[in-house]
């Protein structure tokens, strides 16, 4: 017995002598922590200085000083991590090198010489100067003058015993818009307006014998670049049918609308359900003669054109599959494909310089009618041409809805002009805006 108890306190006589020395710091310092994390009181915060990369001394290691314990690392990591370093810092650099490219030439491919020199001549000597270029002060070679000031001003432009009525479209780009144009006529209403052939709004093209009134206008931009200019005409006859539309949508028994009434109206036309219900039946064959006459600000194509109108196009196709809740629509039919070639073929190729005139003309029955004219110069040498023609009406019906119902339009600021111009027309008394268009 006595000889196993000796062997025994031999075998713990090292674990003993073990337990009896004082403890190692690194377990004090997990003593510590533990005591600090289960005391809340005790606890306390300090931030730990910003250690370097771990590449920059891959032969020191890292550790904990107070414990004595450090690692080496190995070398073959450090490269490593060297390398990913530097390769992040040149991606970066190279992105933000591309990016700075990119930006400045999209500044330089839209800053507008015109503008500079105009602002130029304006600022010179401190004074502020009316149509100081040429492009404000010629339209299709007439000179350009502003009568009166303020919200009771004319912009006319006079030259060879002629005067055009104009109206500013915010660009200097193109900066004028006729109040008034005149468009071929077709076949059933020939010499059935007042307006004779070889009219002064449009001289010597004997075919522009029907006269058209501005209803609105706005600039057509894509992010922040400005496409063109673009507004909507009505053919002056109609105007007292489109009155009646837009004032009996609003009250069926009124012959004009009063102030509450008209800002009813124009909350429905900007509407998206609502504007697409009204311009429905304003476009409804038989029905009105409306043309949108587009105006590049800077040089373009009829690609370019024509890609913007088809896009319009497809929105609202796909507007009316949505609505229609998975039943087929009228766009699925063949013939509407077929349709949609034609109109494309009409942009088959050419430039649009800056300053040009596309037509886009819907008669009664919903035809769709393309013309283009130069930039005119008032030599009357400068004729209009016809593209082409698409006889099918949900073509223009889609491209005129396209700018004016539903939501997310072509452009917001067109929409607003066209609405403030029904607005303005439904606050007149029936048939009066026929033989005063201001």
């Amino acid at each position: 017995m006595a000889a196993s108890t000796r062997s025994t306190m031999r075998i713990l006589s090292p674990r003993l002598q073990c337990l009896r020395q004082p403890p190692s710091p690194a377990i004090q310092q997990v003593r510590c922590l533990s005591a600090r994390y289960s005391n809340p009181s005790k606890r306390g915060f300090s931030a730990a200085p910003a250690r370097p990369p771990t590449f920059l001394d891959a032969s020191t290691g890292y550790g904990d000083e107070a414990s004595g314990v450090r690692i080496l690392r190995d070398p073959r990591v450090a490269e490593e991590e060297r390398r990913q370093y530097h390769f992040r810092r040149m991606r970066y650099a190279g992105m933000g090198l591309l990016t700075s490219m990119a930006a400045l030439g999209v500044i330089i491919s839209n800053i507008n010489l015109d503008d500079l020199e105009q602002s130029a001549k304006q600022k010179k000597g401190g004074l502020q100067m009316e149509a100081s270029d040429e492009s404000n002060a010629k339209f299709q070679g007439k000179e350009v003058h502003v009568i009166g000031a303020g919200d009771g001003k004319r912009i006319v432009a006079q030259g060879a015993g002629e005067e055009v009525e104009l109206v500013e479209t915010g660009t200097s780009s193109v900066p004028h818009f006729p109040k008034t144009i005149f468009l071929p006529t077709d076949p059933e209403s020939k010499g059935a307006s007042g307006a004779g052939p070889n009219a002064p709004a449009n001289p010597g093209n004997i075919e522009n014998q029907e006269e058209y009134t501005l209803v609105g206008l706005g600039i057509r931009t894509v992010m922040w670049i400005q496409v063109y200019v673009v507004g909507l005409y009505i053919r002056t006859k109609d105007i007292t049918s489109l009155q009646s539309k837009l004032i009996h949508h609003v009250n069926p028994t009124a012959s004009t609308l009063v102030p509450n009434e008209k800002e009813d109206l124009r909350k429905k036309l900007l509407d998206p359900a609502e504007s697409r219900e009204i311009w429905s039946k304003l476009l409804e064959v038989p029905g009105i003669k409306t043309a949108w006459r587009v105006s590049p600000t800077r040089n373009t194509d009829f690609g370019h054109l024509r890609d913007g109108f088809v896009t319009g196009i497809n929105k609202r196709t796909q507007e009316a599959r949505q609505l229609s809740q998975g039943k087929d629509t009228e766009y699925e039919a063949e013939d509407f494909g077929q349709s949609i070639r034609a109109f494309k073929g009409i942009f088959s190729g050419g430039k649009a310089p800056k300053g040009s005139i596309l037509i886009m003309h819907r008669d009664r029955k919903g035809v769709l009618d393309v013309l283009y004219q130069p930039k005119p110069d008032g030599s009357g040498r400068q004729e209009m041409e016809r593209l082409g023609s698409v006889p099918d009406e949900r073509i223009s019906r889609l491209i005129w809805l396209g700018y004016l119902a539903g939501d997310k339009v072509s452009s917001d600021a067109t929409r607003k002009g066209v609405v403030n111009g029904c607005v303005g027309f439904a606050g007149r008394p029936v048939g009066s805006a026929e033989t005063m268009i201001s």
